[in-house]
């Protein structure tokens, strides 16, 4: 299937995906030309600035980030498959600096899929866990008809993650100092934040997606009991005020501290339905999000479904 016709394909299911899929991290967001995972006609990049040499790259799957520092260009993470040269053509409206390195926030095709489309020389960061799965190359549980074939595999390896990292990291130094953390698991078992200290910004990749019912992704580690507790340890990280999220708008501390809010209560009430003997289908049957998470929508009963199994499996 050549790029074009996939794109076809993606934009069909991401019409399915808004009525079924409910709030995923992969459906297209419902306003604002090319910021979903496809859209029709050439691709479309649309650039949001929030310093004077960081931006947000929307479109084509995953928010890229783009930080221009002394020496080059730092982006974290590339977007679907085919969106690698457009993201590449699109740094160069910014800046004639190079592009030096990629920062991938998690294995997810929507934000690693454009790698391969980088130079082979490029130095490409992630957590350990994320290389580890980039190597696996299994698609994200529940998603794996719009995964596709895997991109690594069919590029030979080409741009998985060089550089990896533990519990925390830096990249470069003074204004142009990045920090990675890993604080664990959650979307999958790599997820890393990046964060911008000369400017208060983090990204977090699909960890926190948005104001959107959670993927936790079973195939790369993902937990829904980790998810609560990762997300807190984030929301601590001292200097931060704006955060990127994986497919949304550009949020606050605070979004993402009721965004851990609503993944405790989640799982505090699956986990007091398993204790009380109910069954996955009645809680499937009877939970609902609370009028107070202004912005969340119920999710449809499939990804409901899953998530309660995944507790359920994750407290035996």
């Amino acid at each position: 299937m050549n790029r074009w016709s996939r794109r076809r394909v993606l934009g069909a299911l991401l019409m399915v995906g808004t009525t079924c899929i409910g709030a995923s991290a992969f459906q297209q967001p419902p306003a604002g030309r090319g910021r979903g995972l496809a859209s029709p006609g050439p691709p479309v990049i649309e650039v949001e600035k929030l310093k004077e040499n960081l931006f947000v790259l929307k479109g084509g799957g995953g928010n890229t980030a783009a930080f221009i520092v002394a020496d080059g260009v730092i982006l974290v993470d590339t977007k679907i498959p085919g969106w690698g040269q457009p993201l590449m053509a699109k740094v160069k409206e910014l800046t004639n600096k190079p592009i030096t390195t990629l920062i991938n926030t998690h294995t997810h095709f929507d934000h690693a899929g454009g790698n391969p489309e980088f130079p082979a020389s490029i130095e490409v960061v992630a957590h350990e866990n994320t290389k580890a799965n980039m190597e696996k190359g299994l698609p994200p549980k529940g998603f794996e008809q719009l995964a596709g074939p895997d991109v690594f595999k069919a590029n030979n390896g080409r741009n998985i993650a060089k550089r990896t990292f533990k519990d925390r990291m830096s990249i470069g130094s003074g204004n142009d100092r990045i920090d990675l953390y890993y604080f664990g698991r959650g979307h999958t078992n790599g997820d890393a934040w990046v964060v911008f200290p000369a400017h208060g910004v983090m990204h977090a990749g699909d960890i926190f997606s948005g104001k959107t019912w959670p993927i936790l992704d079973s195939n790369n580690g993902g937990s829904a009991m980790g998810m609560p507790d990762t997300l807190d340890k984030a929301a601590a990280v001292r200097g931060v005020t704006s955060i990127i999220t994986g497919h949304s708008t550009v949020m606050t501390v605070a979004d993402l501290k009721e965004y851990a809010e609503f993944n405790r209560e989640f799982l505090n009430d699956v986990r007091a339905a398993k204790e009380a003997g109910r069954s996955v289908e009645d809680v499937v049957s009877t939970w609902k999000i609370a009028p107070r998470y202004r912005g969340y929508q119920q999710p449809p009963a499939e990804r409901l479904r899953a998530n309660v199994q995944m507790v359920y499996d994750e407290l035996k």
